[in-house]
């Protein structure tokens, strides 16, 4: 494929409107592989497009449906080729970031310096604010789902490191299924009233995706904190029975320091060490009213999860729920 049969047209990227929205079949032959060019740039971001076969049957059908914020475009085209450069990179800063399903054909694609083959029922995640090489040989077609940055709210960072691994991610499947879904079905969804949290389910398939497949040594305080609370609330939960459960276990499970999973929790107005004295408490709570309570020591059970000092657990139960741990145990006893 020769650089001279690249087309750069200088239309200004914009999103468009739904169903079909370009088709060659309504063009003279000879119209056809400009047409292309210009309805590329037009549906997606500035890039070189080249035909594979320029001179040949150029074809090409584009859809584009609205779920929202997030949209979902279809190309169905014969041989092409798409490469973004640095510089049409700096001149226009793209606000979304790019999931596409490959449909039909074997993709090529190349960012980062990694070279991957996109077979039929596979993803890619394409960084649109960076360089990029992406092809296919005779007839193919790719779809698309655009997800708002800003909606997404993950540091490009995490998003680079992430995108080669996306497949090891149990994420992938879901999410390949989601976007094949929400094509199948795009005419009546994007209609709906509802449509945008049609759209708002997949950018958070694309965040989960994203965490999941990022490398575990990446750096996590550059995870934004509503994605990392929940991950810190989870660990809590299950080594609630570690006595030596505290703020530093938790963060140096997580990879950051106590004071950033201060910051983390004050903002969402959290208190760490109040949430998990709560939530032991209610273990033990549960577990005295529980059919084999009677044969379990009241010790043993605060023990199990986390309580050294029975004293002190006997004065948080009361505290906590205006009884002590046997007069709660009287009280829930079958019979009583």
């Amino acid at each position: 494929m020769s650089e001279s049969a690249d087309h750069v047209s200088r239309s200004t990227p914009v999103a468009t409107a739904v169903t079909i929205v370009f088709d060659t079949r309504v063009l003279a032959p000879h119209e056809r592989a400009d047409a292309v060019c210009d309805a590329m740039q037009t549906s997606s971001v500035p890039s070189h497009v080249a035909h594979e076969d320029p001179g040949g049957a150029v074809h090409g059908v584009f859809e584009m449906w609205e779920f929202g914020a997030e949209s979902i475009f279809r190309a169905e085209m014969s041989g092409i080729r798409l490469r973004r450069t640095v510089r049409q990179v700096r001149g226009f800063e793209a606000p979304m970031l790019a999931i596409a399903v490959q449909q039909r054909g074997l993709g090529e694609y190349e960012q980062f310096g990694e070279q991957r083959l996109v077979p039929v029922n596979n993803l890619h995640v394409m960084d649109l604010n960076a360089p990029y090489d992406f092809r296919w040989s005779g007839r193919g077609t790719s779809t698309c789902l655009y997800v708002p940055l800003d909606r997404l709210d993950l540091p490009a960072q995490l998003v680079r490191s992430a995108a080669p691994l996306v497949r090891e991610s149990p994420i992938y499947p879901l999410l390949v299924d989601h976007i094949l879904a929400m094509t199948a079905a795009a005419d009546a969804l994007s209609a709906d009233a509802s449509s945008a949290y049609v759209g708002s389910a997949a950018t958070e398939l694309v965040r989960g995706l994203l965490l999941s497949a990022a490398r575990p040594e990446l750096d996590a305080t550059i995870v934004p904190a509503r994605a990392l609370l929940p991950r810190i609330r989870a660990y809590a939960l299950d080594h609630l029975g570690d006595p030596n459960l505290d703020a530093a276990t938790i963060a140096r499970a997580h990879g950051v320091s106590v004071r950033y999973l201060y910051k983390i929790c004050a903002a969402a107005d959290f208190t760490l060490a109040t949430w998990i004295l709560a939530q032991r408490l209610e273990r033990v709570k549960a577990d005295l009213s529980g059919p084999l309570a009677h044969h379990r020591s009241i010790g043993s059970i605060a023990s199990r999860w986390g309580f050294r000092d029975h004293s002190h657990f006997t004065r948080r139960f009361r505290q906590a729920y205006g009884m002590t741990p046997s007069e709660w145990r009287s009280l829930s006893a079958p019979g009583s």
